[in-house]
């Protein structure tokens, strides 16, 4: 349970960062673009965010942690693409059908998804470490 709370907690602070950078840098030409779109309260909002990261890094380590090879980096990369298209693909496109969100902001929220999670998968890999082969 050691390693999945150590591993949560990395992906937390990793989700931070990457979204901050997806969100708040590479993307917030399109926010403002699409300002009518968003909540005008939004901002007051971002504690649910920080609760949804909090849980969602927990069970994307505790999930990664039961079936764990141990086999390095490939795992968690194979882990975080496979969680990443699944995540990825119903906010992106879900919003998208729901939203009128231009296309490009949907494709750049599915791939930005997928590289985050790819990148919280190999932040698992190496909090997790391969086993040792047995002797």
């Amino acid at each position: 349970m050691k390693k999945v709370l150590i591993g949560a907690a990395a992906v937390f602070v990793a989700m931070m960062v990457f979204d901050f950078i997806v969100h708040g840098v590479l993307l917030a030409s399109a926010y403002k673009e699409t300002a009518s779109l968003w909540r005008p309260d939004m901002q007051s909002m971002m504690w649910i965010y920080w609760v949804i990261g909090l849980v969602g890094s927990f069970f994307f380590s505790f999930i990664f942690s039961k079936g764990y090879e141990g086999k390095g980096i490939a795992e968690g990369v194979r882990y975080g693409l496979y969680i990443g298209i699944w995540m990825s693909i119903g906010m992106a496109y879900g919003t998208y059908g729901m939203i009128a969100i231009p296309y490009y902001m949907a494709l750049q929220w599915f791939i930005y998804g997928i590289i985050e999670y790819v990148i919280f998968g190999i932040i698992l890999a190496l909090v997790f470490g391969k086993k040792q082969a047995a002797a």
